[in-house]
């Protein structure tokens, strides 16, 4: 269910691929005014079973993992894609308190070929990512945790690695996924057909946004905004 990393097409005689070991990821702790990020470990696994033991009917579009041995697995391969250099994944810890109120992730993370002679060949860090796997408790939703997620992984994104684009894609049928994308400024791209597993085992459409380097301090307002006292 997790992309692929592109290193992408070759630039012509001068291009020089790029081997993904070479770009190791960076292991950051996100820490905001509700809640912090940190690198998923297997030190999770109990405060992640315990996020993901509410209503079922929660998850209707988001793929869950739900008991101990889906949580290992989830954590286990979250890992394997990290070490890869294809995806960071993250626990969402509530600062209140401490509890794990669920999880998020970069992936599909890739670095382009760049000719030698371009100003970003040199650019050690990702060129684009996607955000997504996000899920939270059933406490956690209709609060902060998700707009300041958003607010924190963008940030390290454009800022920390200076990425060109950050991707976004959410289920067709997911409505409320979609306006929460259009209200802080992710730009509509069109429809992925049958572009991923659902959550229901079948092969979903795909609404994919973007957000380009140029739309970040607008993007970044808006979070901001959402995140004020009323």
């Amino acid at each position: 269910m997790i992309g692929g990393f592109v290193l992408g097409n070759s630039c012509g005689p001068h291009a020089e691929s790029h081997d993904p070991k070479k770009m190791a990821l960076d292991t950051p702790v996100l820490t905001g005014s509700h809640i912090r990020l940190e690198p998923l470990s297997l030190a999770h696994a109990d405060g992640l079973v315990a996020a993901s033991s509410g209503d079922l009917a929660l998850y209707q579009w988001s793929a869950v993992p739900i008991g101990r041995n889906a949580v290992l697995r989830y954590i286990e391969t979250a890992l394997a894609l990290r070490e890869a250099g294809k995806a960071q994944a993250f626990a969402t810890i509530r600062i209140a308190d401490g509890v794990v109120i669920g999880s998020t992730r970069f992936f599909d993370i890739e670095r382009f070929d760049w000719r030698l002679s371009h100003h970003r060949h040199e650019h050690e860090n990702p060129d684009v990512c996607e955000i997504g796997y996000t899920w939270l408790s059933h406490a956690a939703l209709r609060t902060a945790a998700n707009t300041e997620a958003k607010l924190l992984m963008l940030t390290h994104a454009f800022e920390v690695w200076g990425v060109l684009r950050v991707c976004l894609h959410t289920d067709a049928r997911n409505k409320r996924s979609q306006a929460a994308i259009e209200r802080i400024g992710g730009k509509f791209e069109g429809v992925l057909r049958a572009h991923r597993m659902a959550s229901d085992f079948t092969a979903r459409d795909s609404w994919r946004y973007s957000i380009l380097a140029a739309e970040w301090p607008d993007v970044k307002r808006r979070l901001t905004e959402r995140l004020r006292p009323a």
